[in-house]
C-alpha cells in the first residue's frame, strides 16, 4: 500500500489542520477503517489519531461503529458537501442537458469541474437500464492527462499552458493505454480541437471508454466538462460517432443557454 505524505510544514502554517484533513480524506476514500489502519495510512501515532477522531466525532464529521470499533464519516460531511454543490448554479442549469444525454445514450453521464490539474466530478446521472455500471462518485478527482474530460478542457487552453501543466504533473501510465509522451499527447489535443470532443480509450481504467466535451460560456473563471462513459463492449467506434453528434449538439445548446 502506497503511503501519502500529508505533512509539509513549509506549506501549511496550521499543522493540526493537516492531521484532521488527512484522517478525513482516508475515511472518505476507504472507510470504515480501524484506528491502526488510519494511523498507518496517515503516518501518525495512534494516540494522535485517536484524539483527532474523537474531535471529529464530537463535531459530527465522523462516527464509530459500536460493534466493529471501526471509524467512518458522519452525515455532517454530506451537509457540507451539499452546501458547496448548492452554490454551483451550473449543476442545476446543466442537469437537464445531462438528462437528455442519458436518455439518448442510456449510459452514465458526468459533469466535471477543473480543479488545478484534476477534473472533479460535481454531478452524475447513472443509467438504470444497463446491468454493468461504472464505479464513480461526486467529489472524486481524475488526472487531466488520462481522462476524456481532462483532454477536452485542456484543448481549450494555449499550448504553453498545456506544457506548463504537463511539467508540473506527475505523468505516469495509469493503464497500458495512457499517453505519457508529451508530443503524442499534443497530437491528441489537436485531434480534440478539430473534432470538438475527446476520447478516453481505456487510458484511465481498463475496459472503460469515454467520450467527452468541454462546456464553454458557463463561467470565464472556471472550466467544465461532460462525459459519457461505458464498458468498451458498449462503446465501439460506430457508437462513438453516434454519441458525438449528440454531445456536440449539447455543447452548442449549453453555450447558447449561458449566452442568453
Amino acid at each position: 500500500m502506497e503511503q501519502k505524505s500529508y505533512f509539509k510544514e513549509e506549506q501549511n502554517p496550521i499543522q493540526v489542520a493537516d492531521k484532521i484533513f488527512a484522517v478525513l480524506e482516508e475515511l472518505a476514500s476507504d472507510g470504515p477503517l480501524a484506528l491502526a489502519e488510519i494511523s498507518q495510512r496517515v503516518m501518525l501515532n495512534k494516540t494522535t489519531v485517536h484524539r483527532v477522531l474523537n474531535s471529529l466525532i464530537y463535531m459530527g464529521y465522523a462516527k464509530q461503529d459500536g460493534v466493529t470499533g471501526k471509524y467512518d464519516l458522519g452525515f455532517k460531511i454530506c451537509d457540507v458537501a451539499g452546501y458547496v454543490l448548492n452554490k454551483l448554479d451550473v449543476v442545476g442549469s446543466i442537469r437537464p442537458f445531462l438528462k437528455e444525454l442519458l436518455r439518448v445514450s442510456e449510459e452514465t453521464v458526468h459533469l466535471v469541474q477543473l480543479e488545478s490539474t484534476y477534473a472533479v466530478y460535481i454531478d452524475k446521472i447513472e443509467s438504470q437500464t444497463n446491468s454493468i455500471r461504472l464505479v464513480s462518485r461526486t467529489g472524486k478527482s481524475l488526472p487531466l492527462y488520462c481522462s476524456g474530460v481532462g483532454k477536452a478542457m485542456l484543448a481549450q487552453m494555449q499550448d504553453t499552458d498545456i506544457e506548463r501543466f504537463w511539467k508540473q504533473e506527475e505523468i505516469r501510465p495509469v493503464t497500458p493505454h495512457t499517453i505519457t509522451d508529451f508530443d503524442a499527447f499534443m497530437e491528441e489535443i489537436e485531434i480534440v480541437r478539430k473534432k470538438g470532443y475527446a476520447l478516453d480509450n481505456e487510458e484511465n481504467e481498463m475496459g472503460v471508454r469515454c467520450i467527452a466535451i468541454a462546456v464553454e460560456g458557463v463561467n470565464d473563471a472556471l472550466k467544465y466538462g461532460i462525459s459519457i462513459s461505458a464498458p468498451i463492449q458498449r462503446m465501439d467506434d460506430a457508437r462513438i460517432i453516434y454519441l458525438a453528434e449528440h454531445m456536440l449538439e449539447a455543447k452548442r445548446r449549453i453555450c447558447d443557454y449561458f449566452k442568453s
